[in-house]
């Protein structure tokens, strides 16, 4: 089963937006799109998409299909990933075992296993696998897979306190409607809701079904993202420092960028009204970690407006402003002096003090 997780990992596909702490999706090479559910990507025109082989980068939204939560991606610049398969027999029933694979709350990959009990739970017309393969926020979007390693359908939604019952689109919607939007490629589209027919960007009539006239909406459509208050001030920040926002974005209120070999993490909490930037210096040493922790201690007595921490593995270098003191200005100064200062720390943790860089760890690759 190792062979077949490693595959997955290529092309499984963390996927962020700014209203939401993201979902999973999955790279079809011989279709050249990401597969999602459409509650992950909905009311947006882009979405920012990243894997372990998928540098960080846009997506269209070129495909929404609201009646199977279905979605559909085209990426900046088309990876050359493995190509995973799709069951075209259907034979999924109730006692096999499958995986459920996604990114949930951010983590890089979980698999979790599980038994299917049902293979017909209807829910408005449409029909579920039901299986026991916990899925967590996050995970929608993602692949479940069978004992040979093919897609047997995606995971799409969960029963809140459930006990781990989770239900997964049947592979067989997903095939009816990537070869209904294979005649298109490219093309922006959505399905019509009440009849089940593709609408695309040059058919549509003045926002209505052209074969039943049903209201629908197209990806294309969605208001493009403009951020307000203290968001505002940040992204401002970030776009005078050179980073690119749209990028940047992963969630509500929350930003992630590279700086040298540093990833800080942004997030402003509206309620506290405080803004922490985490930046993620290198790993604890494996061994000997008594030197490390000690200079730690020493550098936080000594340091202002910076705090050295440890999360799991992770060094972590901190900055805590109060939005009643960020504009601009401010705030321009004192994330130069974090980057200055995660720089600084990261070379001397690793050379004197042994502490990993995070690329050099098996697993743990940004």
């Amino acid at each position: 089963m190792k062979p077949i997780i490693d595959l997955y990992r290529s092309v499984v596909i963390q996927i962020a937006t700014p209203y939401s702490t993201g979902g999973t999706g999955f790279y079809l090479a011989q279709y050249r799109l990401i597969v999602t559910n459409e509650h992950v990507v909905r009311d947006n025109r882009e979405v920012v998409v990243q894997g372990e082989q998928l540098p960080k980068q846009l997506a269209k939204v070129v495909f929404t299909d609201p009646r199977y939560d279905l979605a559909f991606l085209l990426p900046e610049q088309l990876p050359k990933l493995p190509e995973v398969l799709l069951d075209g027999s259907e034979t999924l029933s109730e006692g096999d075992m499958v995986i459920a694979i996604g990114h949930p709350f951010g983590l890089k990959l979980t698999t979790t296993r599980g038994i299917v009990s049902n293979t017909l739970y209807d829910r408005d017309g449409v029909l579920y696998t039901q299986h026991d393969a916990a899925l967590n926020p996050g995970n929608s979007g993602g692949p479940l897979i069978n004992e040979q390693g093919q897609i047997v359908g995606i995971n799409t939604f969960m029963l809140k306190d459930g006990q781990n019952i989770g239900f997964s689109l049947p592979v067989k919607y997903l095939d009816m409607s990537l070869t209904e939007y294979q005649s298109r490629y490219g093309s922006i589209a959505t399905r019509c809701d009440a009849c089940g027919n593709l609408v695309f960007e040059d058919t549509i009539e003045q926002g209505y079904c052209p074969h039943c006239g049903a209201r629908v909406t197209l990806p294309s459509e969605a208001e493009v993202f403009e951020p307000i208050g203290v968001a505002r001030t940040i992204e401002s920040m970030l776009e005078i420092l050179g980073h690119d926002v749209q990028l940047a974005r992963s969630g509500p209120n929350h930003w992630e960028i590279s700086q040298g070999s540093a990833k800080i993490n942004i997030s402003y909490h509206e309620k506290t009204g405080l803004l922490i930037c985490d930046a993620y210096l290198c790993l604890l040493p494996r061994h000997n970690i008594k030197p490390l922790y000690e200079y730690l201690l020493r550098q936080n007595y000594e340091m202002e407006s910076l705090n050295l921490s440890i999360r799991n593995q992770d060094i972590i270098l901190s900055l805590l402003i109060y939005d009643r003191y960020l504009n601009v200005e401010t705030g321009i100064h004192l994330f130069r002096h974090l980057c200055e200062r995660a720089d600084y720390y990261d070379n001397i943790l690793v050379e004197n003090f042994g502490a990993i860089w995070k690329n050099e760890e098996n697993g743990l690759a940004l």
